[in-house]
């Protein structure tokens, strides 16, 4: 019987206790979901961090899997905010876009390959295979190990229209998925050629990476080059919303283009929106 008593006492709400002491219902955790770009996933990842410590309520969720799954997931609802590194098509009307930040595609080697630049028609000749061979870049006399982005990357998307490559890329070529796995692709190969995001390979070098960013039609691929419009392969990064963003999503991206947000884009070696005037 005391222990029945005892077990009846345990379960009254806090504010009949006998004793007078109370205690706060715990607050409701609210999760936000943003999934989509390998590319704006670094940023997300670390505002979403900062947001948590501003907002204790709320838990921010970012996964990847390449623009498309940003497109698909915010459509279906599956995130709250789809991630997207490329501007919407005409097809997506539905969805609302927000620029966070902008970045380039650059062309990466390993560090120690002598090709020391890059044009347009030789990416070309690399990429449907009419070039097989450093030395016909005037590099060593070692095989070209192509390097090729996946089905539903936006970096695979940007790259084929600047260099009319769609469906024309050599089927030899290595797939690789997101940014980081193209670096490390190039960083084990000193032979190989690949295509990745400025910003992440621009973090990747200052953590010590070794590959380098090949200057493009005789622009090199740098942030500062991307905010004063001159890099020829660029690109906006979104965060993408079924309709006008709103509730937690709209607070999110208030913060992304808040100071605080934007020193985040900018601190991950992207160019922030208020930075890139001429670039727009």
């Amino acid at each position: 019987m005391v222990a029945l008593v005892l077990l009846a006492c345990s379960l009254e709400p806090a504010s009949a206790r006998s004793d007078g002491a109370s205690f706060a219902a715990p607050e409701t955790v609210m999760q936000l979901t943003l999934a989509g770009s390998s590319t704006v996933q670094p940023v997300v990842e670390i505002a979403g961090q900062a947001y948590e410590k501003l907002h204790p309520n709320v838990r921010v969720d970012v996964q990847g899997g390449g623009s498309a799954v940003g497109i698909s997931s915010a459509r279906s609802g599956l995130a709250d905010v789809g991630t997207v590194s490329r501007a919407l098509k005409a097809e997506e009307g539905d969805l609302t876009a927000t620029t966070i930040a902008l970045d380039g595609v650059a062309i990466v080697v390993h560090a120690s390959n002598p090709v020391s630049a890059i044009t347009r028609d030789q990416v070309v000749s690399i990429y449907t295979g009419a070039a097989t061979n450093w030395s016909a870049l005037g590099g060593e006399n070692h095989a070209i190990t192509v390097v090729n982005k996946e089905q539903g990357r936006s970096t695979l998307e940007l790259f084929e229209h600047h260099f009319g490559l769609k469906d024309k890329i050599l089927p030899g070529a290595v797939i690789i998925g997101p940014n980081g796995q193209a670096i490390t692709t190039v960083a084990g190969n000193p032979h190989a050629i690949a295509y990745v995001s400025i910003g992440s390979a621009a973090v990747a070098e200052a953590e010590g990476a070794t590959i380098k960013r090949l200057p493009l039609d005789g622009v090199m691929a740098s942030v500062e080059n991307v905010a004063n419009g001159s890099y020829p392969l660029m690109r906006p990064l979104n965060l993408v919303t079924k309709g006008p963003p709103a509730g937690a999503a709209l607070d999110f991206i208030g913060f992304v283009l808040s100071s605080d947000g934007q020193a985040i884009v900018a601190k991950e070696d992207f160019v922030a929106v208020g930075n890139a005037t001429a670039a727009r």
